[in-house]
């Protein structure tokens, strides 16, 4: 099918070009999106007369998608997903996934933004483009993981396909155990309490029972 670009579009061309693409391609992207146009006479005297204003809307549009992009490009986002030891999912992350992740993550897209030429079957950090314009396309890090802590190893570099050490397992037991004394430790301390109560409180003592004592002693 000939359809007439009303933007620039990755290989295809720029605006105002007349292309040849496949059927399916026009039908299911290109027209329903309004980046293109049937190549009729009809539309191409339209297209013509609308070239201007046209224009105008895509360069605002792309100003939109680069500071949008300025934001977005390198960030990383989470999917959790069930795996086997050797890291295949029981499943797959599709484009539908990555755009939920992305948007819950702060910035709204649609799944047809992300471009993946297959979803993903296997653990591990998947460098993925979005295409906010046809200029524009930033890149993003989706980290595909069994949990939110598996999912903090692969972004220190960790393989969590790879059978740990008794050494590793030990610092990895040592690390949360750390972890997990400090936010109990956090805990004990009320929020907007003053220095003195977080001193009662993490003592176990407080300052009445203090008071009590001393009247009982003399």
């Amino acid at each position: 099918m000939q359809v007439i670009l009303l933007e620039r579009i990755g290989r295809l061309g720029q605006m105002g070009d007349v292309v040849t693409v496949k059927d399916g391609f026009a039908r299911n992207f290109l027209l329903p999106q309004g980046k293109a146009l049937r190549a009729t006479d009809t539309n191409r005297k339209h297209f013509e007369g609308q070239r201007a204003q046209l224009e105008a809307q895509d360069l605002k549009a792309k100003t939109e998608a680069e500071a949008v992009a300025d934001k977005l490009n390198g960030e990383s986002f989470i999917v959790i997903r069930q795996a086997g030891d050797n890291g295949q999912l029981y499943g797959s992350v599709s484009t539908r996934d990555i755009a939920t992740a992305v948007t819950e993550g702060g910035f709204t897209i649609d799944r047809r933004q992300v471009l993946l030429a297959r979803p993903i079957k296997m653990l591990g950090l998947h460098e993925i483009v979005v295409a906010l314009h046809g200029e524009v396309s930033p890149k993003v890090t989706v980290n595909v993981a069994r949990s939110a802590e598996e999912a903090e190893r692969q972004a220190r570099g960790e393989d969590v396909t790879k059978a740990k050490t008794e050494e590793e397992e030990d610092a990895e037991e040592a690390r949360l155990a750390a972890k997990h004394a400090r936010e109990a430790g956090e805990a004990l301390f009320e929020e907007g309490a003053t220095p003195e109560e977080n001193t009662d409180a993490a003592e176990g003592e407080p300052e009445a029972e203090k008071d009590a004592d001393t009247d009982v002693a003399s």
